[in-house]
């Protein structure tokens, strides 16, 4: 996460909020000179606290594909709803636990 600024989460599609830049290809999966999107800081723990990197890069490398996966989708209608000033808390998925 680089580069805080405040602005629009092109995930969450909220305004106001913190954004960061996030990799839609992770640089550990080769993505460091490819392309980035704004997400809230909320959004980008969020994405990586259910997937690894190898997830994220291999079936989830656009917005679009975030956004039509099932546990992303329920995340996206439930943050949509927070205001953007709450401070949120991010907790890794069971699944996101054991894959270490």
């Amino acid at each position: 996460m680089k580069g805080n600024e405040e602005g629009y989460c092109e995930l969450c599609e909220r305004t106001g909020v913190v954004t960061t830049r996030h990799h839609l290809i992770p640089r550990e999966e080769g993505g460091k000179d490819m392309g980035t999107v704004k997400l809230c800081l909320p959004c980008h723990k969020q994405i990586h606290a259910l997937y690894t990197n190898r997830v994220l890069g291999l079936r989830l490398n656009t917005i679009e594909k975030m956004k039509a996966d099932e546990r992303i989708a329920r995340y996206l209608k439930w943050i949509r709803k927070q205001n953007p000033e709450n401070i949120i808390t991010v907790k890794k998925s069971r699944q996101r636990r054991m894959s270490r």
